[in-house]
């Protein structure tokens, strides 16, 4: 069985990448797709997978504002190939659920949370950022967002969730 792990982005080692390191011991030959990886912010387990990544990888300042480039984030994880695998392990706080797999492949996303920054903590998030056209930018975004967000759900075969509450 072919297997793709999908994770939104390897920048540092919190909750999510413990996850990830757990699925990547269960699949060890699984390839591991990513919006952008920072290489040597992740743990070895992870660094020894393959690791492909989208074209956010190329952007300017990516390591330290990919958050940045948040409009473009459904956009890149649309863009990954999956042709070819059957099974699809998504680990998502963001976009990485939302990947276009192949109708024969299984999908399965263990979800930490929905993107808070566009449905139940928006405000919070925007509070402290201080940049007012940070903050009008993202207002603008986040109706298209929450619609790609809901959308994208009918791509999953199976959802796994972190609390109750995020069920």
């Amino acid at each position: 069985m072919k297997v793709a792990l999908i994770h939104d982005w390897l920048t540092g080692m919190r909750g999510g990448e413990r996850v990830l390191e757990v699925l990547c011991d269960l699949y060890p030959d699984a390839d591991l797709y990513t919006l952008l990886h920072v290489k040597g912010r992740v743990s070895e387990k992870i660094e020894r997978m393959k690791i492909k990544t989208s074209f956010i990888q190329r952007f300017p300042g990516v390591s330290k504002y990919y958050r940045s480039y948040l409009s473009c984030f459904p956009s890149a994880i649309e863009r990954f190939d999956l042709r070819g695998y059957d099974l699809i392990i998504s680990s998502s706080h963001c976009v990485a659920k939302g990947i276009l797999p192949m109708p024969d492949a299984l999908h399965i996303s263990y979800c930490f949370t929905p993107m808070r920054y566009v449905w139940d903590m928006q405000f919070e998030y925007l509070k402290d950022s201080g940049y007012l056209l940070k903050n009008l930018l993202i207002s603008a975004l986040s109706n298209y967002l929450r619609i790609w967000d809901v959308t994208s759900t009918q791509r999953v075969d199976e959802f796994v969730a972190i609390s109750r509450y995020v069920q």
